[in-house]
């Protein structure tokens, strides 16, 4: 057992699990694109989906297509697609993982021996060549993750709000940050990345009809994610416009990324955490009071407590649906709920 352990990897600073990644990934990635990741360069109007007649089309494609198919489907039964559904929530559950192991290994070592400042505001830290790589792939990511609508569409559940303004804004955000440069960006980014690990777990887990009792955390779990994206940006931007435009203002000097990219983190993050806080409040608050015993009865309510599913980038529902498979994404259903194979 002691020689089996003296072979194991022993995570370092440079190599925080031990083994390093980024070789293994840049193989990996070379087998796909025909060059490895260390050579690539993102290019606006040169690299796929650099520019924003690119990102416009896509997005106004995605909104064509979500809500035409949605009227398309009131005349054809609704699909089961159990099967697919679970294969895509793995299939994200890993991409999500493997981004983020990866952003913490070029992460790591750079926040211990610079600090946070530095690797949030300084292009050589929050902007180096393999985490353009990764931003690149996240960004890329959420143009899959479109497919969570699609889901719902054929299987005719309601497309909230909430759903459809997150899908499209986030895959904006990314693009915006991108192009505009900024080294804060991988602050949200890592923060999602782990959301989306746990939640895209709990959708795999839900379809195959595992009840998961921890869903309302992944829900706290998400605005927690928002409030410190929010501090991020802010204290970025602030530091950047007070330096620029108001330097009498205590400031900590130029922080790296443009305006616009700024703007449009501050107004997409903070509507997010807005919308989050309000679908909570909606959503638990009411089956708080609903699951409440009558008072003065000595008996239970005889309302029983609604199946109400998790908000998310990627799927968020109305407060009082309830999915055929127990996932978040599956929206309102007239359908039974499939019961937990486990006690």
């Amino acid at each position: 057992m002691a020689e089996i352990l003296e072979k194991l990897p022993v995570p370092t600073l440079d190599r925080p699990f031990g083994v390093h990644l980024w070789p293994i990934f840049d193989k990996a990635f070379e087998m796909v694109k025909g060059y490895p990741a260390s050579e690539f360069k993102f290019e606006e109007g040169v690299t796929a989906l650099s520019t924003f007649k690119e990102t416009a089309a896509i997005l106004v494609t995605y909104y064509v297509v979500i809500f035409g198919g949605r009227e398309v489907m009131k005349n054809f039964p609704a699909f089961k697609l159990n099967t697919l559904f679970m294969l895509h929530n793995l299939i994200l559950t890993i991409i999500s993982g493997v981004l983020l192991v990866l952003f913490m290994e070029q992460l790591i070592p750079t926040l211990w021996r610079n600090g946070v400042f530095y690797t949030i505001c300084d292009h050589r830290g929050g902007w180096t060549q393999p985490l353009i790589v990764l931003y690149y792939l996240n960004y890329v990511n959420k143009y899959w993750e479109f497919m969570d609508t699609l889901f719902l569409v054929l299987k005719k559940k309601p497309l909230t709000f909430l759903h459809t303004y997150h899908h499209g804004a986030t895959a904006l955000l990314c693009y915006t940050q991108l192009i505009g440069l900024t080294a804060v960006q991988w602050v949200p980014i890592t923060i999602n990345l782990l959301v989306h690990v746990v939640m895209y777990w709990y959708y795999f887990q839900s379809a195959r009809g595992i009840r998961i009792w921890w869903k309302r955390y992944i829900t706290i779990l998400q605005i927690v994610q928002f409030v410190i994206d929010v501090g991020f940006i802010y204290f970025a931007s602030y530091t950047y416009f007070s330096s620029v435009y108001f330097p009498w203002a205590p400031n900590m000097g130029k922080c790296a990324g443009e305006e616009f990219a700024a703007l449009a983190g501050i107004a997409i993050i903070t509507s997010y955490l807005f919308l989050f806080i309000g679908f909570y409040i909606a959503t638990y608050k009411k089956e708080a009071k609903v699951g409440r015993p009558r008072r003065n009865t000595g008996q239970k309510s005889l309302i029983e407590m609604r199946n109400f599913e998790i908000p998310s980038p990627a799927i968020p529902v109305t407060p009082k649906s309830k999915g055929s498979n127990g996932a978040a994404s599956t929206g309102r259903s007239n359908g039974p709920v499939t019961r937990s194979r486990k006690a």
